[in-house]
């Protein structure tokens, strides 16, 4: 892929196998509209054939992500709803919800940068990351309760694996802000930052020096480990440490380490 990928509301830039994907309606707090939603899609499709090691995912200008764009509850209001939500477009999937389960897919860690606001579908988003690093005052809310829905952006998949039932419900039916702290106390945070893009930037780089063979295999495991059943948890690890041992890039790692230097990868 080019080293940069402009869409009209999405950036995409990948320097030294770190990729930058970033949503770029700052003038709307980055709320996200139809247009968002398919450009994100295709630039996960675009990094799905990528050689970034790792995803550093944020918010241009003051705020990660207000939720849903307004403008677009009258263009959703003119369709057909079951025309619009039920048709499976991506696997299991509808286009909204591919957004977050489409991040959650990317073969390599996605770590989310979050500041100023995380609202709604930003929520959402951020949920498919693999990490989530906030800044402390960071206010976040799973907010489509305020407009009498609920979530249908592929939260109720990745939120379970979070944190508990009654913090989800106490969440989903108040629609609530909370500050990142006590979303870090619920499991919704990973860590709290008071520069989450610098804090993420230096996590990406310290995965990117990893053996980006491993790093893949790690986050397949861990997929397998958070939904399978014991007898296939421990064949995914067993099925997993054989591609890896004796491969040329073990083998680098182990030369490296005995040289004291850092390992290189093609």
């Amino acid at each position: 892929m080019s080293n940069t990928e402009t869409f009209s509301t999405v950036t995409l830039t990948v320097d030294d196998h770190i990729a930058h994907l970033t949503l770029n309606r700052p003038e709307k707090r980055n709320a996200v509209s139809l247009e968002m939603i398919s450009e994100f899609v295709l630039a996960c499709e675009v990094l799905m054939g990528s050689d970034a090691r790792v995803v550093v995912l944020s918010g241009a200008g003051q705020g990660f992500c207000s939720g849903l764009d307004t403008s677009a509850f009258g263009a959703l209001l003119q369709q057909d709803p079951n025309e619009l939500l039920m048709p499976r477009t991506h696997g299991d999937a509808n286009m909204f919800q591919q957004v977050a389960l489409g991040l959650r897919a990317l073969p390599m860690p996605v770590i989310a940068a979050l500041d100023g606001v995380c609202f709604g579908a930003g929520f959402q988003l951020a949920l498919g990351a693999d990490i989530r690093i906030a800044a402390p005052d960071t206010r976040m809310s799973v907010m489509e309760m305020r407009w009498g829905l609920v979530p249908d952006m592929g939260g109720m998949v990745l939120m379970p694996a979070l944190t508990g039932s009654d913090v989800i419900r106490r969440l989903t039916y108040t629609a609530d802000e909370f500050d990142a702290a006590q979303m870090q106390r619920w499991g919704l945070v990973t860590e709290l930052a008071e520069d989450p893009r610098a804090a993420a930037l230096l996590l990406a780089q310290n995965i990117a020096s990893n053996s980006p063979a491993a790093v893949r295999a790690a986050k397949r495991l861990i997929g397998v480990a958070e939904t399978a059943e014991r007898a296939e948890v421990l064949l995914a690890e067993s099925r997993e440490q054989a591609g890896l041992i004796g491969a040329p890039e073990q083998i680098e790692v182990v030369q490296a380490r005995f040289q004291k230097r850092d390992p290189v990868f093609r």
